[in-house]
């Protein structure tokens, strides 16, 4: 009978008759069952790759009051960020009139940059507040 059928009839799959043939060609001293033998080492790469080093930036400084300061309040555009800062401003009108209040919308996403505005808060401000979501 037919080994192939045998084991149809079995339920077993034909496969098996590959697995065994190569089995058997893998027994020791069989110097064809080795293939590429002393072909040299592969060489595996970390998929995840090497992050670059992290460079600390440190935090700004402090000020010690805001009297007769200019604080700019910055809008990113998340939902509701400019309801809120506009909530801040009133109550820097009601609690601390002498504090300059600027609200500004940045240009762009949230992630991108908006080099101007950042030079006019440079040279013109003394502290911000930034609206960026949760």
């Amino acid at each position: 009978m037919n080994r192939r059928k045998l084991l149809s009839l079995l339920g077993m799959s034909p496969a098996l008759l590959a697995d065994s043939r190569a089995t058997a060609q893998q027994k020791p001293g069989n110097k064809a069952a080795t293939p590429d033998a002393g072909q040299g080492k592969i060489t595996a790469v970390n998929p995840k790759g090497t992050p670059p080093p992290i460079q600390l930036i440190p935090m700004a400084p402090r000020l010690d009051t805001l009297e007769g300061k200019t604080v700019y309040l910055v809008d990113t555009g998340f939902h509701g960020s400019d309801m809120l800062l506009h909530q801040v401003e009133a109550w820097f009108g009601r609690n601390m009139p002498s504090v300059t209040v600027v609200f500004r919308r940045k240009a762009g996403p949230y992630a991108e940059d908006d080099p101007k505005l950042w030079k006019e808060i440079k040279e013109k401000g003394n502290a911000v507040i930034m609206a960026v979501g949760h």
